[in-house]
């Protein structure tokens, strides 16, 4: 993994103000379609997503009405791999994730898509996101259910038929147990808001959402 290495030798380029803002999402001037609608249920629900680093991903979500916990973990791998040097190898098919409880009642799980894609992450990379390379940052989804998957399918579907960010999605449907990160990796982003990564490439993901889905955004 490069991210902690890339964060010291950012240190000063951030403090000067000399890094531009990343969004974190691929730029789309298209309109996003509806993805499909999620059947109706009473309790809490659970998604499990993966773009990239996950001290931004769960920032995003975080900031999400309806959302009412958010998780940094590890899906795709095994539980004895599940560890942040093993992980940084990219030996193991774990891929950097997030696990969301939601309420469906406030916002479906399409709706969490359309966030996860026009604002939360670039969809577009492969093995990757913004400075961090690797299979372990890969973008891809990970249903919890028929259901999910049905939806994740489709929506993936219409964007690119839609041509939203004019080259094709990298974003994969896999299946894998999630297993959450290390205590330290737990709402990062809240507790570090000042750390030169964060500032160089997270808090635009959050802006980002801010600006996009202003009816879904929570302080």
């Amino acid at each position: 993994m490069t991210r902690i290495v890339l964060a010291a030798t950012l240190g000063l380029a951030a403090s000067l103000g000399v890094i531009s803002a990343c969004s974190g999402a691929a730029a789309s001037t298209r309109p996003f379609p509806e993805p499909a609608a999620e059947a109706a249920g009473a309790g809490g629900k659970v998604a499990v997503l993966a773009g990239g680093c996950f001290w931004g991903m769960e920032g995003v979500f975080e900031h999400v009405k309806g959302v009412s916990h958010v998780t940094a973990g590890y899906t795709g791998g095994t539980r004895a791999q599940a560890d942040y040097q093993t992980v940084s190898t990219e030996t193991t098919n774990h891929a950097e994730s997030i696990r969301i409880e939601y309420d469906p009642a406030v916002i479906s799980y399409g709706h969490l898509l359309e966030i996860y894609f026009a604002a939360a992450h670039d969809p577009t990379q492969v093995n990757g996101q913004n400075p961090d390379e690797g299979r372990s940052y890969r973008s891809a989804i990970f249903p919890q259910n028929p259901e999910q998957r049905a939806i994740a399918t489709q929506y993936i579907a219409a964007l690119n038929q839609a041509h939203v960010f004019g080259k094709p999605i990298a974003t994969k449907l896999e299946t894998g147990t999630f297993y959450p990160a290390e205590e330290y990796h737990q709402q990062f982003m809240r507790r570090h808001p000042d750390h030169p990564y964060i500032r160089a490439w997270d808090n635009a993901r959050v802006a980002n959402l801010h600006a996009r889905f202003p009816q879904y955004y929570k302080a």
